[in-house]
């Protein structure tokens, strides 16, 4: 069985090419995050949905014009990395440049369920390239379930990008809700922590503090989750400064990749929307995380009160040292 569509898209044969490759590109319409070693026998491993990761190898590249890939699910059973194969042709056309999908090698079952995600996926592309917000959020990737320590982090990625792909240079002097950073000295942080996470998972990081936030977040904190995804979260991780918990590392990411999201977003103005699912999970975590010790230390403030009609987002914010009233 296969699934077969074409769309037209009002670009360039040659900008299509990029949406459908590039990871700054396909985080605007179809993954999390993305990692693409674009050669031929070349692997990539797409975040699709919170805790759904895509793999395959690329088997034909004509820039511009088609590639060829396997396809297949981590941890999928009955369609691993490698199972099946898409091909994705690019022939220019009035206005634009018609896309062709097809996704052979599955069976009657997995063909529906791929058939979902393609016309889903295929639509957000479509409105990347017509509607002036582009794509917008993926409201697939709102509420994992089930949710875990690397779904919800998953989740938490995919807010905090949505909110750094509005940071302009121009806001880096803005004060954020954590006293001792503006934006940029924020940014420096963050990209500091998920390199420091990353390197004692085995991964090996690397920041490029000349990228756009969005970009520069994305490339240290998709090498980080997926060096956490391969390992678990059993045992001790050796942070250099000590050893903790597996489960303690994984609710320091959550906290990072989703307070720090509200702060850029409320020193830039923006709104941030969380699903109570992922806002609840990351409370328990930060409730395990954040002990008196902790704070004493001087990396938490002390908790702040809320209303009893605060959200789940507020009490997170509050009990991490945050005055939500700002």
């Amino acid at each position: 069985m296969s699934f077969d569509k074409t769309i037209h898209l009002p670009v360039t044969a040659d900008e299509a090419f990029a949406l459908v490759t590039e990871p700054e590109r396909l985080r605007r319409w179809q993954t999390v995050a993305a990692r693409v070693d674009l050669r031929i026998a070349g692997d990539f491993r797409w975040t699709v949905t919170p805790g759904h990761n895509a793999a395959g190898t690329f088997k034909e590249i004509e820039p511009g014009k088609r590639v060829v890939f396997t396809w297949g699910w981590e941890g999928g059973g009955d369609l691993p990395p490698g199972a099946s194969t898409v091909t994705i042709t690019l022939e220019p056309e009035a206005n634009g440049t018609s896309l062709r999908l097809v996704h052979e090698g599955l069976t009657e079952e997995q063909a529906a369920s791929h058939a979902m995600g393609w016309n889903h996926y295929l639509d957000r592309l479509v409105a990347e390239t017509t509607s002036d917000g582009g794509a917008g959020p993926d409201d697939w990737a709102w509420a994992p379930d089930p949710i875990d320590y690397l779904s919800s982090a998953d989740a938490a990625l995919a807010i905090l990008l949505g909110v750094l792909r509005n940071v302009t240079p121009a806001d880096s002097d803005k004060a954020t809700p954590c006293e001792d950073f503006n934006v940029a000295q924020l940014l420096d942080h963050l990209a500091g922590s998920l390199q420091n996470i990353g390197r004692a998972l085995g991964a090996d990081p690397a920041d490029v503090k000349e990228a756009a936030p969005e970009t520069r977040i994305a490339e240290l904190a998709q090498p980080t989750v997926e060096a956490f995804t391969r390992r678990g979260v059993e045992g001790n991780v050796d942070m250099g400064f000590a050893e903790l918990p597996a489960t303690m590392v994984a609710g320091i990411l959550n906290l990072e990749l989703l307070v720090h999201a509200w702060d850029f977003a409320t020193a830039t103005g923006q709104h941030v929307a969380v699903s109570d699912v992922v806002s609840d999970f990351v409370t328990e975590l930060a409730q395990q995380t954040i002990s008196e010790q902790v704070r004493s230390s001087g990396s938490f403030a002390p908790a702040q009160p809320t209303a009893e009609t605060a959200s789940s987002l507020e009490r997170l914010l509050a009990f991490t040292g945050r005055n939500v009233t700002l």
